[in-house]
C-alpha cells in the first residue's frame, strides 16, 4: 500500500507539470494569434485600398504623387498638395504640442502638489474625450476669428520678413489647422509622457539629490535623460493622430488644393479631401483616385513611423541603457 501511495504521489507532479506545459503552450499560441490579428487587419486594409486604387494606379502611375492638379471634371488628379498640407499641418501641431505636453507631464510628475495634480489630470483626460467635430466648430467660430484679429497681425508685424508669415490671411489656413491638431494631440502626448516619467525609478532621483543636484538638474539629468526614449515614442503616437485627423482640420484649413509658402494661406490634407469628396465621386476614376489618396495616407503614416523608429535607434537608443 505504501508503495502504491508513493507511486501516485510521484505521478501527480508529472501530471500537473504536463497540464502546466499545455496551458503555457495554449496561452502562447493564443497571444500570438491576437498579435497576428493586428498584422492581418493592416494587411487587409492595404489590400482593399490597393484594389480600389488600381484604375488610378494604372492611369497615373508615379505622376499621381508629384502631380499638383486636382480636376475631377477633366479626370486629372495629383496628390502632392494634399501630402504637403498633411505634413505641414502635422509639423505645426508637433512644434506647438510637444513642448507644452512634455512640460505639463514634468510638472504633474515632479512639481505639482497633490491637491492640484488630480484635477489637472482630469481636465487633460476631459480634453482628450472632446469629439473632433466639436473642436472643429469651436475652431471655425471662435479660434479662427481670434487668430485673424490678433495673432496673425502680430506674427506678420514681428516675423513678416519670413515667407511663412507673409501675405493676406482670410481665416481658415494651414496655421489654424496646425493649432487645432495641436490641441487634439496634447492630451495624448501628455498622458503617455506622464506615465513614462512616473515609471522612472526613484533611485535615479535619490542618487542625483545625493550628489547635490537641484530639482531642475534632477529633472533634466535623472528623469528626462532616462525617459527620453519613451518620450520620443509618445511624440510618435501624437504624430500618428495628427496625420490622420479629419473633421476638425477640414473645418479650419480652408480646403484648397495648393502648395504655398505662407502659413496664412488655405490648404488641404489627405484625410480631409477623402471625407469631403467621397460622396461626390460619380466616376470610376474619381473614386479610384480617392482610394489612392487613402493608400498614400497609409503609406505616409508607415514611412513617417519607420523613419521615426530609425531616428529612435540612431540618436536616442544608444544613450538609454538598462540600469544594473
Amino acid at each position: 500500500m505504501e508503495t502504491v501511495a508513493i507511486t501516485k504521489a510521484r505521478a501527480r507532479p508529472e501530471k500537473f507539470s504536463a497540464q502546466s506545459h499545455l496551458g503555457d503552450h495554449a496561452f502562447k499560441w493564443l497571444t500570438l494569434g491576437m498579435a497576428l490579428i493586428i498584422f492581418v487587419l493592416v494587411a487587409l486594409i492595404g489590400l482593399e485600398l490597393t484594389q480600389g486604387a488600381r484604375p488610378a494606379l494604372h492611369k497615373f502611375g508615379w505622376q499621381f504623387l508629384i502631380g499638383s492638379d486636382w480636376d475631377p471634371v477633366n479626370g486629372v488628379f495629383g496628390a502632392l498638395p494634399f501630402i504637403f498640407g498633411t505634413l505641414v499641418s502635422s509639423a505645426i501641431a508637433l512644434i506647438i504640442a510637444v513642448p507644452i505636453s512634455i512640460a505639463t507631464a514634468v510638472y504633474l510628475t515632479e512639481l505639482a502638489p497633490s491637491w492640484l495634480r488630480q484635477p489637472l489630470v482630469m481636465f487633460i483626460e476631459l480634453l482628450a474625450a472632446v469629439p473632433s467635430v466639436i473642436l472643429g466648430l469651436w475652431g471655425i467660430f471662435v479660434m479662427v476669428p481670434w487668430l485673424h484679429s490678433h495673432l496673425f497681425p502680430a506674427l506678420r508685424a514681428t516675423l513678416g520678413f519670413l515667407p511663412l508669415f507673409q501675405g493676406t490671411d482670410y481665416g481658415p489656413c494651414l496655421l489654424a489647422a496646425g493649432i487645432v491638431v495641436a490641441i487634439m494631440i496634447i492630451p495624448i502626448i501628455t498622458s503617455v509622457s506622464r506615465e513614462i516619467l512616473r515609471s522612472v525609478p526613484g533611485l535615479q532621483r535619490e542618487a542625483a539629490y545625493a550628489l547635490g543636484a537641484t530639482r531642475w538638474e534632477v529633472t533634466r539629468i535623472a528623469v528626462l535623460s532616462y525617459a527620453k526614449k519613451g518620450l520620443f515614442g509618445a511624440v510618435i503616437l501624437g504624430l500618428g493622430r495628427a496625420l490622420g485627423e479629419t473633421m476638425a482640420v477640414t473645418m479650419v484649413i480652408g480646403n484648397t488644393p495648393q502648395i504655398v509658402a505662407s502659413l496664412f494661406k488655405p490648404g488641404y490634407t489627405l484625410a480631409s479631401v477623402i471625407a469631403n469628396e467621397f460622396n461626390e465621386a460619380v466616376t470610376n476614376i474619381y473614386t479610384s483616385a480617392l482610394f489612392e489618396l487613402g493608400l498614400v495616407l497609409l503609406g505616409v503614416t508607415v514611412v513617417v513611423n519607420v523613419f521615426a523608429q530609425l531616428l529612435l535607434k540612431t540618436f536616442v537608443g544608444p544613450a538609454v541603457k538598462p540600469q544594473q
